[in-house]
């Protein structure tokens, strides 16, 4: 029963890092496309203005489609493997983000086939497609450097945010869970989350954008806050997804484990 127990502890922290390790990487990579929430949603774009700046709309990266999961995840992890099982995590996500960037970096400087230049004009039949397609991506070697090709100040300020996001998100979940117990899933899953990712927000722009781009801090806050607010309001939403991952955990490990995982995690 013992060996029963560590097996299927062993199995949840595999399958979470999968999923974490999974959505982090996805994450970074669609992170390249912003993209209009109003418009995706049918809407006219929102007009707000902070910090002096006028027009603001909610044009938010791709990836904070799947950031969101990644917060659950931390917290998830945090509840049954503890603070040193984030930062581990955390430390493994990073390293992974960064092989990955190398390969493509790599991949960018390869010689295209002459013929995979324009390949992708074979597969439209229709000339005025065609005609289109060569108007929009006539040369595929070109847009394949184009998507993939994040400035390396966009990357690192994205790692260093990454990685102070998920220490601060674990020592905050840690000092909630000390205060309340058992109780208040919610309370320390959301308050950690809105605390780290309001750094997370701020960290990225002002490093990629503030000091690697000349932006003035009234563009930055002004972005950064409507980020924040979306993210802010996707912790909320998303806070009965959690009970159910939970609910899940505790059906697969048994009450008995379970408990003795979250307790192991307090130290």
């Amino acid at each position: 029963m013992k060996n029963a127990g560590k097996n299927k502890a062993n199995v949840l922290f595999i399958v979470l890092s999968a999923l974490f390790l999974t959505n982090a990487l996805i994450a970074e990579f669609i992170g390249v496309k912003i993209f209009s929430l109003e418009r995706t949603l049918g809407l006219e774009p929102a007009s707000f203005t902070l910090f002096g700046q006028e027009g603001l709309s909610f044009q938010l990266t791709a990836g904070v489609l799947i950031w969101p999961v990644v917060f659950i995840l931390t917290d998830v992890v945090n509840e049954y493997f503890g603070r040193k099982g984030v930062i581990r995590l955390s430390y493994l996500a990073i390293a992974m983000i960064a092989y990955a960037f190398l390969a493509v970096f790599l991949a960018m400087r390869l010689a295209p086939a002459d013929f995979w230049i324009h390949s992708h004009l074979e597969f439209a039949e229709d000339e005025l497609i065609q005609e289109q397609l060569r108007g929009e991506v006539g040369n595929y070697n070109t847009a394949f450097r184009l998507v993939f090709g994040q400035g390396l100040k966009i990357i690192f300020a994205s790692l260093v945010a990454f990685f102070v996001g998920q220490v601060l998100d674990a020592v905050v979940f840690r000092k909630i869970k000390a205060l309340t117990g058992e109780h208040g899933i919610w309370l320390r899953a959301t308050g950690s989350t809105l605390i780290s990712q309001l750094f997370d927000s701020f960290i990225v722009l002002m490093i990629a954008f503030y000091y690697g781009a000349n932006w003035p801090i009234q563009k930055v806050l002004a972005i950064g806050t409507m980020n924040y607010i979306y993210k802010f309001s996707m912790a909320i939403l998303l806070t009965p997804f959690l009970y159910l991952i939970h609910w899940m955990i505790r059906k697969y490990l048994g009450e008995v484990l379970s408990a003795k995982l979250r307790t192991s995690a307090m130290g």
